[in-house]
């Protein structure tokens, strides 16, 4: 940054050295009253400045400490200590730009993210040769070739034998992550040593990064609760800073104790700590795959005594595997792979995490899945479309049967849940899903408890057999089954331990992620609906992430309180030594600058911290 462009970014800073270099030019040529004058002059001009900033502050309801900083700058004034009141003032003004600093610091990953989202892509045309084009310009189906080391561009399948990839931007991994042909690839993700081929399953704007980049933009845009935070310090700090310097002032009877008390009580520990540890575990946060939306969500993350848990996709790996499939009586279906590919084909374009399982039994006994028609979802409930011009509902009982008519319950063992289909007004038969539970859930249960949280719960819209036997292997005692989006919503506000955390992941979740205090989205392979709606979004597939995001709160919180009593803590020492009258004014302004370094790099250290307890999540039978 040239002259220029800091006199630009910083002028009360460069203003003050040059002010204070005509003083000290002044006083060398004998000239005090004059070097008096200007220093007095442009240190009352700036606490004016700095005054009309209170006011307004005063009449948005936001008492802060600007009061102490004023107080200092015009004591020092009244005295005589202009010298100290233009290093006050220029304390005051540097720490705008040590706060620039420590900010960069504390958003250093955010803003690696946002650097390093791909720009360019390397498409093959129909002759076989690679044409450069912009990331925009990607559409589904293109084939795409990622040189070693390049960014993947877009989400997309890889085509080649094998291939290995840096996911650590995106899931927060550091291992690499091995790769077989027609694996999912994720935009964002480093190739390894070897070019392949891809195939574009997602724009860009559709893709994994993109989602990352704009969460991570809002996040970096947000404000931190720190005037919240630091207003509950900075009245009664204010007002003894003020009654020691009185008592200094009346015990010495020197009127210069008062202004020597105050240039030492300067404010900006508790203006700057506080943001800076905030975006500290905001970055910290990202790290680990983990998007905190803004600074506020934090503070509520270290208070939270209630955790509610979507079943499917969140507390289970949300890939239910096939088990079986049982036509009816009706003989509406002749076989169970026609059944299964009426079904699969109907649940295409269907957001519900069951649907992918039921699409993905259909592939793999190769079946051929047809275009349907006429598709709609009903939230929680099922899927309804024309297949081949046979008109196919499937999902919860209740649902198929106000179509088919009265179905009886399919029997059902531990740990199993059913999928009816209905095709021409009749009931067809049922697909039989089992969906594991996640081996860390139990461990992230733990965790959360040792974290201080007093409730945990689950909510889902399964029936109370499958969602008892979940509970059962999860460990958890409260459990609503057969909820609708409505339902859920009703429960969490009526839950009394607050504030609550809501974990879930699919678009039925997005209207109960808002009503919580703390929402909390399984962003990997949920719905855009609910990452929009959530205060939180895990970009890798791990539930023990919600644990890491409340001790990464709690800590947050910590280091921002303590590093505000550090700052608050040297200052009283400091004003009490300066009331005995042995620390001038000059001195004190000086010391109070290793004050402000020793908080500002106290509040960093909310960068770093225990590393997450991100536990191997791999199939466990139920």
């Amino acid at each position: 940054m040239g002259f220029s462009g800091i006199l630009r970014r910083y002028p009360m800073i460069l203003t003050t050295l040059a002010v204070g270099l005509v003083v000290l030019v002044l006083l060398l040529l004998g000239q005090g009253v004059a070097a008096q004058w200007v220093g007095s002059v442009f240190a009352s001009f700036a606490a004016i400045i700095r005054g009309v900033g209170m006011v307004r502050d005063i009449f948005h309801g936001r008492w802060g400490v600007d009061i102490l900083a004023i107080t200092a700058i015009i004591s020092t004034i009244v005295v005589g200590e202009y010298i100290a009141a233009l290093i006050v003032v220029l304390m005051l003004a540097s720490g705008s730009a040590l706060e620039d600093y420590a900010t960069g610091r504390a958003l250093a990953e955010l803003s690696d993210l946002l650097k390093r989202a791909p720009q360019r892509a390397h498409r093959e045309n129909a002759q076989g040769a690679l044409e450069d084009i912009g990331v925009a310009d990607v559409h589904p189906g293109d084939i795409l070739v990622v040189r070693p080391s390049e960014v993947v561009p877009v989400d997309g399948r890889l085509l080649s034998e094998s291939g290995v990839f840096d996911e650590s931007a995106i899931t927060g991994e550091s291992l690499p992550a091995e790769h077989a042909a027609q694996d999912a690839l994720l935009s964002g993700s480093v190739n390894g040593e070897s070019a392949v081929r891809m195939e574009a399953t997602a724009a860009a704007e559709d893709s994994q990064y993109s989602r990352i980049v704009a969460l991570v933009q809002e996040a970096a845009e947000s404000k931190a609760p720190v005037v919240r935070l630091a207003d509950r310090y900075a009245i009664p700090f204010t007002a003894v800073a003020i009654a020691l310097g009185i008592i200094a002032w009346l015990v010495s009877g020197i009127p210069v104790r008062f202004a020597e008390v105050l240039v030492v009580a300067t404010p900006c520990p508790l203006l700057i700590a506080a943001p800076v540890a905030f975006l500290g575990g905001m970055s910290r946060a990202a790290k680990n795959g983990i998007i905190v939306k803004n600074g506020g969500t934090l503070e509520t993350l270290a208070r939270v005594k209630t955790v509610v848990f979507d079943k499917t996709g969140t507390l289970t790996r949300g890939r239910p595997t096939l088990e079986a499939v049982r036509l009816a009586a009706t003989q509406a279906i002749e076989t169970e792979d026609r059944l299964l590919a009426l079904a699969a084909s109907a649940e295409q374009y269907s957001s519900h995490v069951l649907a992918a399982s039921v699409v993905e039994s259909a592939l793999s006994k190769n079946l051929t899945l047809l275009q349907p028609r006429n598709a709609s979802e009903h939230a929680t409930d099922g899927v309804a479309a024309t297949v081949d011009d046979r008109a196919v509902v499937l999902g919860k009982r209740t649902f198929v049967a106000q179509v088919c008519g009265p179905i009886e319950d399919t029997a059902l063992s531990s740990g199993q849940l059913a999928i009816y289909v209905g095709v021409d007004g009749k009931f067809a038969g049922t697909l039989i899903f089992r969906d594991p539970l996640r081996t860390n859930a139990v461990a992230t249960l733990d965790e959360l408890r040792q974290l201080g949280v007093r409730k945990s719960m689950m909510l889902t819209g399964d029936a109370q057999a499958t969602a008892d036997h979940i509970a059962q292997l999860a460990g958890l005692t409260d459990v609503r089954a057969g909820c609708r989006p409505d339902d859920k919503v009703n429960i969490v506000k009526a839950l009394a331990e607050r504030p609550i955390m809501m974990v879930g992941d699919g678009v039925n979740d997005a209207p109960v992620l808002a009503a919580a205090e703390v929402g909390v989205a399984m962003g990997a392979k949920g719905s855009t609906a609910a990452s929009e709606s959530a205060d939180v979004v895990v970009m890798v597939d791990d539930l023990g992430k919600s644990a890491t995001a409340v001790r990464i709160g709690q800590e947050t919180v910590t280091i921002a309180v303590q590093s505000i009593w550090i700052g608050i803590g040297l200052s009283v020492g400091l004003m009490v030594v300066a009331g005995f009258g042995l620390i001038p004014a000059v001195a004190g302004a000086l010391i109070q600058e290793l004050v402000d370094l020793a908080t500002i790099l106290n509040a960093l250290r909310a960068l770093k911290g225990t590393p997450g307890k991100s536990l191997p999540d791999q199939p466990k039978q139920a």
